[in-house]
């Protein structure tokens, strides 16, 4: 074929613009595929002196980019003595085509130096770069004055491009202003304009353009709709969303698959499934990414047993699993926590390829952790190549969860000899594990590694470590912490935090100062600040400011409280000794009270030797949690305390009987950085007979104390 051409060169050099030699090259140039090939056909163009023709050039460079040598096309056009506007539009076509943004605006430079114009499509191309590589305001109003001078501006191609330029590197008023002066408009330029307004955030503007353009007469197309409902979600409103399906549907555009998916998604994301369940049995099309939308909304919005079902009919249609599919079916198991479909999925995976990505793994490890199975998730974990530090974060997280702290602190060790750098996500994960053991000094050498990484500016990490200096003890250095945060940097999570942290502290005054401010700063405060305000008022003893908090959070604010904080109104009330307010209130609540609610009754009974309501109390409990040897003790101290001695013999055959024992409680003591770890009768400690013999020292000591205090 290369042979072929040399006969005809001769008459391409003598008659550039009419000759059918030229017409036939140029053909068979179109239906070269092979860059070596093409390469052979250019030598004989330079030898035969032909390689400097404009048609013959802008092809060439045409060729070299479709066949992914854009390094061949520059080259190429690099080498001509003097570049036709041909070969600059060839150039800046395949420049733009291939994403070198900045290249695009040197060349167009080039081109009006050469004193050339570019034509609509090139203007657009030009514009089209702006936005790509966020050129400052001014290099954008320079291209727009060119445009406007050569009056390229009148193509509705080129305004439409100007106004997205606009809308995307400028302020919106210049897109808007723009558009309004545009001697042409087009349904392109209408949706130009509605999308860049909705995107700098003005949704309901957005909405007011839509609706002028109809009014104007430009009736929606499917680009139309795809942004109009992305605007339904960014606007939360599930009315609008409605009323878009509905002008689908009489604009004929409900049988495109994009529309149709488009509807789907802002269904899901809206929180109407049953309207996404019937529009997803409506479509006759269906291809693997509605599944996946479908699956994810039902496992995003609580359903995860329905997301599993439909996972099941997405394989019977015979759709495969893509990746997406991957992510969404993890996510609906790792809901479930269930470890036999933990396993299916896993396997799903494997067969179906999506194994391939580290970010797979990472799921399936967060996965195997939440179904309670660390080992499955330790062994993928090993298996894997190409750890990120998210994979290292999982599994540090995973451990934590499953109460293995010191596996975790291993392993966070072993993260940092690879020469992994910590983000502010693992060290979040692994603080718990510190405060677990009770490792006050590693949490202080956290805090310095932070700051040195600059972490300090995120607040959910300093939210972290704020509470992991409460849980240590240290409540002036979280005071510190939430003090050296600026005011407007604080969210509600920070505020909760320090509340909960006073609350544990015995600093209840400052709660409610904290709460004082809350409201003085316009803050609403959520469900977790009223828990914790009612534990502080628990641990104090403020009936009084108990029953104002959770006046407030129902009146108020307009919150339903769930168990915990009728668990908490319920000990506060308890404790105070009101007992038959707090049996009322357990009797009022809208949802059926669970061991958190009975739990502090049957306790507050105890302590104020209430047999009959304790026993009521009990038979709740123990339907609920009958392995739990703890209510059955509770209840024998009760029949105690009572003198009810034939009703304490009976728990306690009953627990014998039973097998139960009540897991004894576990003490940790940080000396000279090293955690040592004490149980009820425990004699495991190296240096328990010395401990002992101490504390029975400690022991005569005291005994004379409390003779001399009688």
């Amino acid at each position: 074929m290369v042979v072929g051409f040399a006969n005809r060169f001769s008459k391409i050099k003598r008659f550039p613009a009419k000759s059918r030699e030229m017409n036939s090259i140029l053909s068979m140039l179109k239906l070269c595929n092979s860059a070596q090939v093409l390469s052979q056909i250019h030598t004989r163009f330079i030898i035969h002196g032909v390689d400097q023709n404009p048609s013959l050039s802008s092809l060439l460079i045409d060729r070299y980019s479709h066949l992914s040598r854009l390094d061949l096309s520059i080259k190429l056009f690099q080498s001509l003595s003097t570049p036709h506007s041909l070969a600059y539009h060839a150039i800046l076509r395949n420049l733009c085509l291939n994403g070198e943004f900045h290249r695009v605006l040197v060349v167009y430079r080039q081109m009006l130096a050469q004193s050339l114009l570019p034509d609509e499509h090139v203007s657009v191309l030009v514009v089209r770069a702006c936005v790509d590589v966020s050129l400052c305001f001014s290099v954008c109003l320079q291209v727009h004055c060119h445009l406007l001078k050569f009056g390229l501006d009148c193509f509705a191609s080129v305004g439409n491009a100007l106004v997205e330029m606009y809308g995307n590197v400028c302020e919106i008023g210049d897109a808007r202003r723009l558009f309004e002066i545009l001697p042409s408009r087009n349904l392109a330029s209408w949706n130009a304009i509605v999308l860049a307004v909705g995107e700098s955030g003005d949704f309901m503007e957005s909405f007011r353009l839509f609706k002028r353009m109809r009014y104007e007469g430009f009736e929606p197309d499917f680009v139309s709709l795809l942004g109009v409902l992305r605007l339904c979600v960014d606007l939360n409103s599930l009315e609008m969303g409605r009323l878009v399906h509905l002008l689908a549907i009489l604009s004929n555009l409900s049988g495109d698959l994009s529309v149709n998916t488009a509807l789907l998604m802002m269904y899901c994301k809206l929180g109407d499934l049953e309207m996404a369940r019937q529009l997803f049995d409506w479509m006759e099309e269906k291809d693997c990414a509605v599944w996946n939308i479908l699956i994810s909304g039902y496992s995003k919005n609580g359903f995860p047993g329905l997301a599993l079902e439909l996972l099941v009919d997405m394989g019977k249609s015979g759709v495969r699993m893509d990746l997406f599919t991957a992510f969404a079916s993890i996510a609906t198991v790792t809901e479930l926590k269930s470890l036999r479909w933990a396993k299916e999925i896993h396997g799903h995976v494997i067969r179906n390829g999506s194994d391939y990505q580290v970010s797979v793994h990472n799921s399936l490890i967060e996965m195997y952790c939440k179904c309670r199975s660390p080992e499955i998730a330790s062994r993928i974990f090993d298996s894997l190549g190409n750890r990120s530090a998210v994979s290292w974060s999982s599994m540090i997280k995973g451990y934590i969860n499953n109460g293995y702290s010191s596996k975790a602190l291993l392993l966070f060790n072993e993260m940092k000899k690879n020469g992994v750098i910590p983000d502010a996500i693992t060290l979040i994960n692994v603080l718990p594990a510190f405060v677990n053991s009770a490792a006050f000094e590693q949490v202080k050498n956290i805090h310095g590694c932070s700051m040195k990484q600059g972490l300090n500016t995120s607040v959910s990490f300093m939210t972290a470590l704020l509470v992991s200096y409460a849980k240590c003890g240290c409540i002036e250095m979280a005071q510190k912490i939430f003090d050296e945060e600026e005011i407007d940097r604080r969210d509600v999570v920070l505020w909760n935090s320090m509340i909960g942290a006073y609350s544990k502290h015995g600093c209840w005054d400052q709660c409610f100062k904290l709460y004082c401010q809350m409201r003085n700063l316009a803050l609403k405060p959520d469900l977790v600040t009223f828990l914790g305000l009612l534990t502080a008022c628990v641990n104090s003893g403020r009936v009084k400011e108990g029953r104002e908090c959770f006046s407030d959070m129902v009146d108020v604010y307009g919150y339903q409280p769930d168990q915990e904080h009728y668990a908490s109104m319920v000990d506060l009330l308890g404790r105070s000794g009101r007992l038959d307010e707090a049996r009322k209130l357990i009797e009022k609540m809208p949802m059926k009270p669970d061991v958190r609610v009975w739990g502090p009754l049957l306790s507050a009974c105890k302590l104020h030797s209430e047999t009959e309501l304790a026993e009521f109390a009990a038979e709740k409990i123990i339907s609920m949690e009958p392995h739990n040897a703890a209510n059955y003790v509770l209840l024998s101290n009760i029949y105690a305390a009572a003198g009810k001695w034939d009703d304490v013999a009976r728990m306690r055959r009953f627990l014998r009987g039973g097998g139960l024992k009540k897991t004894p409680g576990i003490s940790w003591l940080d000396i000279n950085g090293q955690v040592h770890e004490f149980r009820v009768f425990d004699h495991s400690h190296p240096e328990a007979e010395d401990i002992y013999t101490m504390l029975r020292i400690l022991g005569q000591e005291i005994k004379p104390e409390n003779n001399q205090s009688y």
